[in-house]
């Protein structure tokens, strides 16, 4: 008995419930990047979130992955890791980035998904067909 009461505590402490914007409807889809700042953005840029703490994508030069564990609505990346290629998009590429890195909120609206900030500056995404 004992023991069956240790395993029982044991796997309800280990199964964590995803509170990422993954499992609040942004799981599941790749997004494209259309707007940063209200202006159209004209580069094919990606973003998912294929695990709970986990996003990758591709910029309009190279891949990229990272982590992001914070709870639905918040938005916080850890480092990228990305490929280095170099190709003549690669300004937007950066902007990209950038601007990714400095998203704290988002909202999953079908398949619309805003990042934004506190100072006002927002990533509009929809999803892929």
């Amino acid at each position: 008995m004992r023991i069956a009461l240790i395993f029982a505590l044991t796997f309800a402490v280990s199964c964590k419930a995803d509170e990422t914007a993954r499992a609040y409807g942004a799981g599941d889809k790749t997004w494209t990047l259309t707007e940063i700042d209200g202006k159209h953005f004209d580069a094919m840029a990606t973003l998912s979130f294929p695990e709970a703490d986990k996003i990758e994508g591709r910029g309009p030069c190279n891949g990229f992955s990272g982590t992001m564990s914070v709870p639905y609505p918040w938005f916080k990346t850890g480092p990228l890791r990305s490929t280095r290629r170099a190709c003549p998009a690669l300004g937007d590429e950066t902007r990209y980035f950038t601007a990714l890195q400095d998203m704290t909120l988002i909202e999953v609206l079908g398949d619309v998904m805003i990042l934004k900030n506190e100072k006002g500056r927002e990533m509009m995404f929809r999803a892929a067909d």
